[in-house]
């Protein structure tokens, strides 16, 4: 890494050195390129649990914690927000704001971001996680916390695991109790984003709104 530089390694190689040593006869870097195929790359590597891990062979608790930090670290550096706040102008500047953090993920998870007079970011929140439905979705959580953020406006975010972020039946039906449940409150709901691997769908541009 000091003659090459962190942006020149490949992928395994920086594994290798989460890992730092091999095991028996395998070098670190053999390891990680075996643990890499195992996993179907990064992505995968990333979705693994510490028991996951561990159950690999060649892997043993205390490289699979090496692992599970380092994989946490990238995470959260995507999560960190600069000092000012981002501002919301478009499906675009939401999509590129959740994206890193959002594509990975395995399970369905419902995010609100609300924002201030300006569309700037007060604050982003996870409702709820798991499969979306109208029936599991409640406005008042949602407007519950956009009352304690004093926004203006929010804007509602889900991911779909499988990358195909086309909407569902479901998907518009929470929209549509949303946007109704946000005009009693006059609290204006912008936008429905649903997060697929790099790729995004708004149901405003697609023409849900107003309902």
């Amino acid at each position: 890494m000091m003659r090459l530089g962190q942006a020149n390694l490949s992928n395994s190689e920086l594994i290798a050195l989460l890992l730092r040593t091999g095991t028996a006869g395998v070098s670190a870097t053999h390891l990680a390129e075996n643990l890499l195929s195992k996993t179907g790359g990064l992505r995968g590597l990333a979705n693994m649990s510490l028991n996951e891990l561990m159950n690999l062979k060649g892997i043993g608790p205390a490289k699979a914690i090496q692992l599970v930090a380092g994989l946490e670290l990238g995470r959260r550096i995507t999560r960190t927000l600069p000092e000012e706040k981002p501002r919301m102008q478009s499906p675009d500047d939401v999509a590129n704001y959740v994206m890193d953090e959002m594509r990975y993920l395995t399970q369905e998870h419902f995010v609100c971001i609300y924002l201030d007079t300006k569309h700037c970011v007060i604050e982003k929140k996870c409702v709820f996680i798991g499969s979306l439905d109208a029936s599991v979705v409640h406005p008042r959580e949602v407007l519950r916390a956009a009352i304690l953020a004093s926004a203006s406006a929010f804007i509602c975010i889900h991911n779909h695991p499988s990358g195909d972020p086309s909407p569902s039946r479901e998907d518009i039906e929470v929209t549509e109790l949303l946007y109704q449940a946000s005009m009693t409150v006059g609290i204006d709901l912008l936008d429905h984003i649903i997060i697929g691997d790099q790729r995004f769908i708004s149901l405003k541009e697609r023409g849900f709104f107003p309902l």
